[in-house]
């Protein structure tokens, strides 16, 4: 008998204990691994989203009543929450950022830098079951050994590659590889989903390069290694392996990014719409090329236009919970999303992205291309 599901079964966004991309710093004092985490923040920021998260010391401080935020017009925020953490709502609270470096000697992380100091072999020897996944080892000095009860539990471990707690850019640079590991890998998403109301026929289906615009536009991604999906409303019937029917109903281009987050969310959607018979390889290698998967998106807009397109735009994983953050409130525009957010915006001119929606810009652009 198939046993019962209480729950839908949906893909889970590839998280550790806190974040997507995490490590925990232990083995050593607390202070000694602040300072070492803003040190290596230095180096990171101008790049990079992070967060640290560690635990109080004061035994003074009494729980808050309210939260309270804090905001200054130069765009920073202090905020100080009365709210307790969370596993479920840490993982969202942590999932804008790139890489959350975690104080080890207060909470478990996913990947572990063991920090070798001989006042604290006891310390270490009574997590030795978090360090099960050590990336590499910081020495405070050159009599810094590895502990036998680590080489006996982690035989391995002597290998590891270790670096002087001084060694900052080097350290770094390990993160900054740990980092690029994680990239979220892109697939594209075909939006040939629409009702076509202007134009009173399947725009996807129009000819501009002698064969239907859908079919161009997926092997435009598809020429460039991209793994593609046409996305469809369940209606149209389409018999092709790779479609993503809407699950949000309703919602137009905005449902279809979602539900393509649905199906997958540990990857960046390249969302293109068939309505764009102008866009070309090279259009499509520059918006790769200025990726940045620190945003929530990487999008384009016309030299003179105010504001970017969202429908030929890569959205990262880290703007699902967004998108769905705005569903909430009731607003289902994809242009707002960028407006609002931090995203990377790549200016060209603006006749590359002509939206093709009636039937006399459709013979125009059609002439025009075969001119």
């Amino acid at each position: 008998m198939e046993k019962h599901r209480k729950h839908a079964k949906l893909t889970r966004r590839e998280f550790g204990n806190y974040a997507s991309n995490e490590i925990a710093f232990l083995g050593t004092k607390c202070g000694t691994i602040s300072n070492l985490v803003n040190q290596i923040s230095e180096k990171l920021s101008p790049v990079y989203n992070l967060a640290y998260l560690d635990a109080s010391h004061n035994k003074e401080i009494e729980a808050l009543k309210t939260d309270n935020f804090t905001f200054h017009h130069s765009g920073s925020l202090a905020m100080n929450s009365a709210k307790k953490m969370n596993r479920y709502n840490d993982k969202i609270l942590f999932s804008a950022y790139d890489f959350v470096f975690i104080n080890g000697n207060h909470y478990k992380a996913e990947q572990q830098i063991l920090i070798l100091d001989h006042e604290k072999e006891a310390s270490v020897l009574k997590r030795i079951d978090q360090l099960n996944n050590i990336q590499f080892i910081i020495s405070l000095n050159e009599k810094s050994k590895i502990f036998d009860f680590l080489i006996d539990q982690y035989p391995n471990i002597k290998n590891s590659k270790i670096y002087n707690i001084n060694d900052i850019d080097k350290i770094g640079q390990h993160i900054n590889n740990l980092i690029q590991q994680k990239i979220a890998p892109v697939q594209g998403l075909v939006l040939a989903g629409g009702k076509s109301v202007r134009m009173g026929s399947d725009k996807g289906l129009l000819e501009f390069h002698g064969k239907s615009q859908r079919n161009y536009a997926f092997e435009l991604l598809e020429n460039l290694n991209i793994k593609t999906f046409l996305s469809v409303r369940k209606e149209q019937n389409i018999n092709d392996i790779n479609i993503i029917e809407d699950v949000f109903l309703g919602l137009g281009p905005f449902g279809a990014i979602c539900s393509a987050f649905q199906q997958n969310p540990n990857t960046a959607w390249l969302v293109i719409a068939t309505d764009l018979p102008f866009v070309d390889e090279k259009i499509i290698q520059q918006l790769l090329q200025k990726r940045n998967p620190s945003k929530i998106a990487t999008a384009i807009q016309g030299r003179s236009k105010q504001f970017p397109e969202p429908l030929i735009t890569i959205w990262e994983p880290k703007a699902y919970p967004i998108l769905l953050n705005y569903l909430a409130q009731g607003i289902s525009c994809p242009r707002k999303v960028l407006i609002n957010n931090d995203v990377e915006v790549v200016k060209i001119d603006d006749d590359f992205i002509r939206n093709i929606n009636t039937p006399d810009e459709y013979n125009a652009a059609r002439k025009e291309l075969d001119e």
